[in-house]
């Protein structure tokens, strides 16, 4: 049930993108200010209960969903699974901006490509010149690869493998979301609050990231992305980020990373990657790592599907 149920979810996105992602965006943010505001006193405890009440009566309340409609009929619970992916996840949700900061980058007009990377990142990107907004764009395209298409698949495949259908998917994608919202605050804005819920979202996203990163040496260039890995991942920043990064530039054989200017502040930043600099001809090339990296999960389901028939 899972590959097919990926499969109808990537296919319904390709045809039909959700026009009112913003509107679950919005309401998911009116569900954490509501937690947030009952329980927010600045401690790590208060913040690990508002976790814990956001999401467990969720999941609960899913699987129970899921358990009722596949004793109704198995196809019930099947499409249940396609729609909680088809809001979980899904190229749609960044493949729009990547796609038009090649075209702008490829047509000369480095000002329109700014512009874009600036609202994709919430960061203004007016300093940068075309190598490095390519370069930057390159490394959003990784990492939003993962969080919104492999990660939230991990665990869908998970838990769905233990009965649970799909609260994997939902799991994922709430505790990204509650991370983006208290996880990152500063000490100044939540207290302890946030804690939890950073740590929380590291803890989910230790396996998937080594998955995604061993898929890309598998569909890229092994050696590199190893070594990459292997020497690179642990000076970036943020260690997970780097795991992702390095394994990324090691796979396509391109160097990230490097000093950028940021709001007319330089940036410093390691640099990453084998090969040559990044540039526009290199954004084809990481939409084929992201593509080879979904057929290959596809292919690898299957392959699990059919053996689980034939045992």
């Amino acid at each position: 049930m899972s590959l097919f149920a990926l499969i109808a979810a990537f296919l319904l996105e390709q045809l039909h993108p959700l026009a009112s992602r913003k509107a679950m965006v919005g309401g998911l943010s009116g569900y954490a200010k509501f937690f947030e505001h009952q329980f927010n006193a600045g401690e790590k405890q208060h913040g690990a209960i508002a976790w814990m009440l956001a999401t467990v009566p969720l999941l609960l309340a899913l699987s129970i969903l899921y358990w009722l409609l596949d004793q109704v009929h198995p196809v019930f619970a099947w499409a249940l699974c396609v729609l909680v992916l088809y809001l979980t996840m899904g190229f749609r949700q960044f493949s729009h901006y990547f796609t038009d900061i090649h075209v702008a980058l490829r047509d000369g007009k480095l000002e329109e490509a700014r512009s874009l990377l600036s609202q994709w990142r919430g960061i203004p990107s007016h300093e940068l010149n075309a190598e490095e907004v390519a370069r930057v764009a390159i490394e959003q395209a990784i990492l939003a690869s993962h969080r919104h298409v492999f990660g939230v698949v991990v665990w869908f495949v998970l838990l769905m493998a233990i009965g649970l259908g799909p609260v994997g998917a939902v799991l994922y994608r709430v505790t990204h979301f509650l991370h983006a919202r208290w996880g990152k605050q500063s000490i100044e804005e939540g207290g302890q609050f946030g804690i939890f819920a950073r740590q929380a979202f590291c803890a989910m996203e230790w396996l998937p990231i080594r998955i995604t990163a061993a898929t890309f040496a598998i569909v890229g260039d092994f050696e590199d992305t190893a070594f990459c890995w292997r020497t690179q991942a642990a000076s970036w920043p943020s260690p997970e980020e780097g795991v992702l990064l390095a394994s990324g530039a090691g796979a396509l054989g391109v160097r990230l990373g490097g000093d950028i200017q940021q709001e007319t502040l330089p940036e410093f930043r390691p640099e990453i990657g084998v090969g040559e600099a990044a540039d526009v001809d290199f954004m084809q090339s990481a939409i084929g790592l992201v593509w080879r990296s979904v057929v290959f999960w596809l292919f690898m389901l299957l392959l699990l599907t059919l053996a689980n028939l034939l045992g």
